[in-house]
């Protein structure tokens, strides 16, 4: 049985409020073409399929145009767990209308455990494969709230309501492994080890939530991971993995190469593990150094083949104040206006004389590309200078993630 593992699709995103609608319908495309070429039986989907918990109309189009299509293709079963990213309810609304077409979904954690292992079967009814499509769990569905308890206790009970999730699939599985039934497990998480980018939300609180690859029982054959948008093996473990985000999904990932992996199981195990880049249409690249030299950078770029202008980040490093720096730098993107758009200009580092010590202007930061992390942190290094903020940091963490449990 051949089976294909991709993750974190965010559809619906917007980078600085543009649209990214042509490169995910670009990445769909592939990737019902993929199926058909890799002659896949089974595609996981391991959470986060939208970026937000209402997704807009035409994201939803372009999830049930895809369902639709990869139905008419070779692929026998699809299986999708919900993010975090996404809601819950909007995931689960079709559920039993999908299943009439081989696609299970699971938006959220059930209250009964065995609706989240799934049997996969052959035309002739024989089992060929056991999916514990584990989604995303939430803080509530892992651990009771304690009055009281400590940032440290709540981290591990959190560990442990997530490790226990897992580990409470060990005895329905048993019959299969003894029956040479490989299983599979899925899950929307951060795992300890794993390289995270600035476009994910941290989940839970801090660094609560991050279980080791020792945590995940040993009766998984494999464990198709979603949340981190870097492809990545969990601690070298070579059946332990995050596919990542099929595009990039923000300028931190501009060196990442966006895979998908396709693993064959043969006589009860994983025979064969591959992973396949996806090709991408447009390009995120970052300018940063001396003006001069991030001109000719600019002037030098080469586009060719991307079918989509690319989208530039820039920041330039200056003795001085020029007056008429956006005009200097408006003037040569102008001539680049069908290969490069300036997506985000952040405010030029200003190098000041040397006195006593090197000193550097505090960089100007645009809202718009802080999180809201980022915002809170730096009021309270504002207000409280000499204080240690660990503690404000994890409260309004918790704050923020019991507002998205709330929205979904």
């Amino acid at each position: 049985m051949r089976v294909l593992h991709t993750s974190d699709w965010h559809l619906g995103q917007r980078l600085v409020n543009l649209e990214r609608t042509d490169e995910h319908q670009h990445f769909l495309d592939w990737l019902l073409q993929t199926i058909d070429a890799e002659k896949v039986d089974v595609l996981l989907m391991a959470g986060d399929v939208f970026d937000t918990g209402a997704p807009s109309n035409t994201a939803l189009r372009q999830y049930y145009t895809f369902l639709t299509k990869v139905c008419a293709t070779c692929c026998r079963h699809i299986i999708i767990t919900g993010g975090n990213h996404d809601s819950v309810s909007t995931l689960n609304a079709p559920k039993e209308l999908l299943d009439c077409f081989n696609i299970k979904v699971i938006g959220g954690a059930t209250t009964d455990l065995l609706d989240e292992l799934i049997e996969l079967r052959d035309e002739n009814g024989n089992l060929e494969l056991v999916v514990c499509a584990v989604p995303f769990l939430r803080d509530r569905d892992v651990r009771l709230s304690v009055a009281g308890e400590s940032y440290e206790e709540r981290e591990q009970r959190i560990k442990q309501g997530i490790a226990a999730h897992y580990a409470a699939f060990v005895p329905h599985v048993q019959s299969y492994k003894t029956q040479a039934i490989p299983v599979v497990a899925m899950g929307h998480l951060f795992a300890a080890g794993g390289s995270a980018s600035d476009s994910e939300k941290e989940i839970h609180v801090g660094n609560l939530g991050q279980i080791g690859a020792d945590q995940f029982p040993k009766e998984f054959d494999y464990v198709a991971l979603g949340h981190l948008h870097r492809p990545q093996q969990v601690n070298k473990s070579h059946h332990i993995r995050y596919s990542g985000s099929p595009i990039p999904l923000s300028f931190s990932e501009v060196a990442d190469k966006k895979v998908v992996f396709v693993l064959d199981f043969e006589a009860g195990k994983l025979s064969d593990l591959k992973e396949i880049a996806i090709p991408t249409c447009r390009k995120l690249v970052r300018f940063k150094g001396e003006l001069e030299e991030v001109k000719q950078k600019i002037a030098v770029y080469d586009n060719s083949g991307y079918t989509m202008p690319a989208w530039a980040e820039l920041q330039v490093e200056l003795e001085a104040p020029i007056p008429d720096l956006n005009q200097q730098l408006e003037e040569i993107f102008n001539l680049k206006n069908k290969e490069l758009q300036l997506l985000i200009h952040r405010p030029p580092i200003i190098k000041t004389v040397r006195q006593t010590l090197e000193q550097q202007v505090q960089e100007e930061v645009d809202l718009h590309t802080l999180s809201e992390k980022d915002v809170f942190l730096k009021r309270c290094e504002s207000a409280f200078p000499e204080s240690d903020h660990t503690e404000l940091m994890a409260n309004f963490s918790e704050l923020l993630e019991l507002m998205r449990q709330e929205e979904v």
